[in-house]
């Protein structure tokens, strides 16, 4: 599917537009986005602060819950685990794909993946699927 380039999947999520998120990919139980390496995402150590991948990770994760129908349903996050694999230094992908989807409440993994394809970070979060107005 494809959508506007200033929205994420049929939504405008400002705080992913100031990370710099770039939405890619959605379809059924999988979405995919990408973040360009920039000094204000790095911490002390000089690696993508954890916090910046668990912000991409979560919206990543989010659209994935709601692929099969992105402009019907919106999500809240229940929980998510992240695992933090080796440091980040380089662009990132980020996928994530339904692992289960029942009537209100969707299970995910995903990951952050360096651009030669090697996860540096993973995580699985549960959603429930808040239907807006008309569903």
């Amino acid at each position: 599917m494809k959508y506007e380039p200033d929205h994420f999947f049929g939504r405008d999520v400002p705080f992913m537009r100031h990370l710099g998120l770039r939405a890619d990919t959605i379809e059924t139980d999988f979405a995919r986005t990408h973040l360009e390496l920039a000094d204000y995402l790095i911490n002390s150590h000089g690696d993508v602060h954890g916090g910046t991948m668990m912000s991409a990770l979560d919206f990543t994760l989010s659209a994935a819950a709601r692929s099969h129908d992105p402009l019907g349903y919106s999500v809240a996050t229940i929980e998510m685990s992240t695992h933090f694999l080796a440091p980040a230094r380089t662009d990132l992908t980020f996928e994530a794909r339904v692992l289960r989807r029942g009537r209100s409440i969707v299970f995910c993994e995903g990951s952050a993946l360096d651009t030669d394809g090697t996860p540096v970070c993973i995580a699985r979060a549960t959603f429930r699927l808040l239907p807006l107005k008309g569903k």
